[in-house]
Formats: structure tokens, C-alpha cells, sequence
């Protein structure tokens, strides 16, 4: 048991030093990995699932109204069909692609506005710090959900003004955390050597400042894939969303809530596609803070060194 216990304890230097893969951290984290699969799913979805299904999520069958889920009229009636006879399985491939087209520009906008004006205004100080703060504070007065329902009350419900109103909300969310992260390291040594040797500003923020800040800002962005998605369906569920004949999971929820006593399936099932991709993307966030993190990686892999180390000493 002594030479066990040697062996692990001279071997343990060597596994602190070998360097994880990202894949190989996902694997380590069964939620992660779970919630991986699971996002990977509905993107694939999103992307392949409209050429698959053809017209199916719009093809009416007034015979097969409000239809349970049963393999009676072939696989697209697995889920049932809605009022109009039409699957809402292909309705729920379909709307994949359109919930996601709004909530991944609408997050992909915020966060290269925002994280920019906030590197440069956390990098320079002084009164771009002042203006950029006071912006900042000032869009944020406004609840953005709030602020989507007036603007698009007033003009026309779309999916480009939802993108356009929702990437705006946001934007002070990765300006803050973009500002706050580069104020602290422009203090730091290499940034003051890069300013020693020349290096203009913007060159200083995106090879030094940009790398350190990334991990944050995208862990930022996963939670904030939920807020935007979650926000696409209430506005939608509202009438002021993806109108018709688009279609989009808060839409169906919308439109399947005067059915839950005589056919849930209608509601229930895109609710249940909501949250599932909304919980899968916070677990990966989290383990992407983590991940992304030098000082809190070990975490990752601490436990299976814990399980190595008790087998050998047990051994």
C-alpha cells in the first residue's frame, strides 16, 4: 500500500501539469455533457429540420383536427396535430429555427457592441468610462421587456425589430462586465509594457485584453441566449411576436393555451422545448465559467483524481 501511495503522490505532479482539452473537460461533466448533446440536437434541428420536413408545419388536414399523439397518421402524427390538422411535430422543427433565428443575433449584436465600447471605455478611463457607464445606465432604466412591448406596439411586429430591440436592451449587460474586467487589467504589467513599446489602444485591447475578458463575456452570452429566448416567447405568446404564418415555440404556446383542457399537447409540448434548451444552456454555461477559468479548472477534474487516488490507496 506504501509503494501505492508513492507512486500516485510522484505521479500526481505530471497530471497537474497535462493540459485538458475542452472536449475532454465536457466529458468529465456529465450535466455539461448532457446539456451539450441536447443544445447540439435543437441547432440541428434548427438547421436541417426545414429541409427535412418540407410543408408539413403548415399543411392542413381538418379531418385529423386536435388528433392525440399516436403513430395513426405516420410519424409526423407522433405529437399529435393542432386545430387546423396540422403536426405539431414538424410545427415544433420549424419554429426551432425561428426562435433561434432571433435569439442568436439578437445575443451575437449585443455582445460584440457591447463588450467593444466596454473594453474601450474600461481600457482608456476617465470621461469614455463616465460616458459609456451613464449610457449604460440609462438603457438599463428601462426594463427590456417593457421597452420591446412599446417599441414594437408602435411599429410593425418583425423578426428583424424583435432583434433589433432585444440586441439594444442587452447591450449594456456585456458593456458592464466588458468595462469592469478591462478597468482591473489595465493596471496589469503587460499591458503597461505594451504600452511602453507603441502599441496603439485598440491593437493592446484585442491581442492582451480581448482573451482574458472572452471567457466571461461568453458565459455572459449563454445566460443571456436564455433571457433573449425566453423574452422571443413572451412577446410572442403577447401578439406582438412572430406573427403568422411564421411560427415560433412562444407562438404555439400562445395559440395551443385555449386548447390545454381538451388537447395539451399543443401548449405543453413547445413549453417543455423551451425549457429544456433554456436549462441546457445555463448548465453549460456554468460549466463554461469553469472551463473557461485557469483558477477554477481543477474543479473539473478534481474528482476523478479524488476517485484514482482512493482506488490506488484501497488497492
Amino acid at each position: 500500500m506504501t509503494a501505492t501511495v508513492k507512486k500516485e503522490a510522484a505521479a500526481e505532479p505530471a497530471v497537474k501539469r497535462r493540459r485538458h482539452t475542452w472536449w475532454q473537460l465536457l466529458g468529465k461533466d456529465r450535466f455539461a455533457a448532457v446539456a451539450a448533446v441536447v443544445l447540439g440536437l435543437v441547432v440541428l434541428t434548427a438547421v436541417l429540420g426545414p429541409w427535412l420536413i418540407g410543408d408539413r408545419a403548415v399543411r392542413q388536414d381538418l379531418r385529423a383536427s386536435l388528433q392525440p399523439p399516436s403513430f395513426d397518421h405516420g410519424f409526423f402524427g407522433l405529437l399529435g396535430t393542432d386545430v387546423l390538422g396540422r403536426s405539431v411535430l414538424a410545427r415544433l422543427v420549424e419554429a426551432a429555427g425561428t426562435t433561434l433565428s432571433v435569439a442568436v443575433p439578437a445575443v451575437l449584436c449585443s455582445l460584440v457592441i457591447g463588450s467593444a465600447i466596454g473594453m474601450w471605455a474600461g481600457y482608456h478611463g476617465g470621461w469614455r468610462e463616465s460616458l459609456a457607464m451613464r449610457v449604460a445606465d440609462v438603457i438599463l432604466s428601462f426594463p427590456s421587456l417593457l421597452l420591446a412591448v412599446v417599441v414594437l406596439y408602435v411599429f410593425a411586429p418583425s423578426a428583424a425589430n424583435i432583434v433589433l430591440i432585444l440586441a439594444f436592451a442587452r447591450i449594456p449587460i456585456y458593456l458592464r462586465t466588458a468595462r469592469a474586467e478591462s478597468a482591473e487589467l489595465r493596471t496589469r504589467l503587460f499591458v503597461d509594457a505594451a504600452r511602453t513599446f507603441g502599441t496603439k489602444s485598440w491593437p493592446t485591447i484585442y491581442r492582451h485584453l480581448l482573451p482574458i475578458v472572452l471567457p466571461t463575456l461568453l458565459t455572459v452570452a449563454t445566460l443571456d441566449f436564455c433571457f433573449v429566448m425566453l423574452s422571443e416567447s413572451s412577446l410572442s405568446f403577447l401578439g406582438i411576436g412572430i406573427q403568422p404564418p411564421d411560427v415560433s415555440w412562444g407562438l404555439m404556446v400562445a395559440q395551443g393555451r385555449q386548447y390545454l383542457q381538451t388537447a395539451w399537447w399543443i401548449a405543453v409540448l413547445p413549453g417543455v422545448a423551451i425549457v429544456l434548451t433554456t436549462v441546457s444552456a445555463t448548465i453549460l454555461a456554468a460549466w463554461a465559467r469553469l472551463a473557461g477559468d485557469p483558477a477554477q479548472r481543477w474543479r473539473l477534474t478534481a474528482a476523478k483524481r479524488r476517485r484514482g487516488a482512493v482506488a490506488g490507496v484501497t488497492a
